[in-house]
């Protein structure tokens, strides 16, 4: 049973990985973007978590508080909405959100962000509150300072880590848990 679900998730990575590839470049043209894409993908258990974004700089402008105002919704990124998908049911900071594929969007907030799953994959900011699969709360933390915004999984155990949305000097760290 457990070499079939490791061959099942097998599958359905290398299914993501040709997925994502094409995904990513529909998102593009010829041209160099200011903000280029991106796509990280990590393995919690059995569990392929895959986000693709857009990665802007900090350019020498304030970014939170300014260019991303607080208590108002983000994207997560620049270009495109960014893209999380989940090949299987996880539990996001102890709330269930189903396995699929959901735009990322943040609010953010001096003390606190609300991390939203949403299920209407879009340019930019064509944000539609209706579609909120999920919303949970967490805590920002100080980081060494990040040029290009970056997403990146660590504390992967087999069965949890933490993805970080981490620019500037901004980390915000958002608990997975699987079940393996």
């Amino acid at each position: 049973m457990k070499f079939y679900s490791l061959l099942l998730s097998l599958i359905f990575a290398i299914t993501l990985m040709f997925s994502t590839s094409t995904q990513a470049q529909e998102r593009g043209n010829d041209s160099p973007r200011v903000s280029p894409n991106a796509s990280v993908s990590q393995t919690i258990g059995t569990t392929v978590v895959t986000v693709t974004y857009g990665r802007p700089g900090v350019r020498d402008r304030e970014i939170f508080g300014e260019l991303v105002p607080y208590d108002e919704v983000w994207r997560t990124g620049a270009n495109e909405s960014t893209a999380i998908t989940f090949s299987d049911n996880v539990m996001i900071e102890g709330e269930e959100l189903n396995a699929g594929t959901y735009s990322l969007y943040t609010l953010p907030g001096v003390d606190e962000w609300s991390v939203i799953f949403n299920n209407n994959l879009s340019w930019g900011t064509q944000y539609d509150p209706t579609m909120d699969e999920l919303r949970v709360s967490v805590q920002p933390e100080m980081g060494e300072f990040m040029e290009q915004m970056m997403v990146y999984f660590e504390n992967v155990e087999e069965d949890s880590g933490h993805m970080v949305i981490h620019w500037d000097q901004i980390r915000v760290p958002v608990q997975i848990e699987v079940e393996n």
